[in-house]
C-alpha cells in the first residue's frame, strides 16, 4: 500500500492517497547581469548597451551555481538585447546549457500575453530558461503565477532568477513558484 504509482500521480503513505503534483513544465526566469547606465552618447540604441566587466565577473559564479542547482535545461530563449544574449552566453559557458535563441517577445515592455503566446507557438520544452528584464520578467512571473487578474508584485535584481512550474501547461495561473532567488543569494550557495 505504501509507495507510489507514478503512471496514474498518486502517492500512497501513513496519510492515506494523496495526488502528487507532476510538473509537465519547468521554467527558469533569469534577468540579465549588470550592465552599463544608459548613455545616449554611447549607445544611441539601448538595445546596443552591453555587460560591464564586473557584471560579468560577478555572474559568471552565478551561472556556474545555477547550471548545479537546475541541472538539465532543454532550451534557453533570450531578449534580443546585448545584455541579455550576452547573459546568455554566460550561461552556456558555465552552467552548460544550450546555445540560446532570441525571442523578441522578451523585450523590456513587452506585454505577458504576448510573451505567453510566442513561447506557447514554439511548443516549449520540459524545462526552459528565459532571460530578459525588467520590468517584463516581474509582469510575466506575475501573470504565470495569478492569470490576467491577479496582481502580485515581483522585482528581479540583475542576474535575479526565479524558477517556476506547471501541471497544466504554458498558461495564465498555472504556474506555482518554486524559488526566487537573488544574485547574492544564488553566490552564497554551496
Amino acid at each position: 500500500m505504501f509507495g507510489q504509482d507514478r503512471a496514474r500521480g498518486l502517492h500512497y503513505g501513513t496519510a492515506g492517497l494523496t495526488l502528487a503534483r507532476r510538473a509537465d513544465l519547468k521554467l527558469y526566469l533569469i534577468r540579465h547581469a549588470i550592465a552599463h547606465d544608459r548613455n545616449a552618447k554611447q549607445w544611441p540604441d539601448d538595445g546596443q548597451r552591453p555587460l560591464t566587466k564586473r557584471g560579468i565577473k560577478r555572474f559568471e559564479p552565478i551561472a556556474a551555481r545555477l547550471g548545479k542547482l537546475a541541472g538539465h535545461i532543454d532550451a534557453v530563449y533570450c531578449s534580443p538585447l546585448v545584455r541579455a544574449t550576452q547573459t546568455a552566453q554566460i550561461l552556456a559557458r558555465q552552467a552548460k546549457w544550450p546555445k540560446h535563441e532570441v525571442l523578441p517577445e522578451l523585450e523590456p515592455l513587452c506585454p505577458p500575453a504576448e510573451t505567453l503566446h510566442a513561447l506557447s507557438a514554439l511548443t516549449p520544452p520540459p524545462t526552459l530558461a528565459l532571460v530578459g528584464h525588467e520590468p517584463m520578467l516581474g509582469k510575466l512571473a506575475a501573470y504565470l503565477l495569478a492569470g490576467p487578474q491577479g496582481k502580485p508584485q515581483f522585482e528581479f535584481k540583475k542576474g535575479g532568477v526565479a524558477c517556476l512550474e506547471s501541471a497544466n501547461g504554458l498558461r495564465p495561473g498555472a504556474f506555482s513558484l518554486l524559488w526566487l532567488a537573488t544574485p547574492r543569494m544564488i553566490r552564497a550557495r554551496k
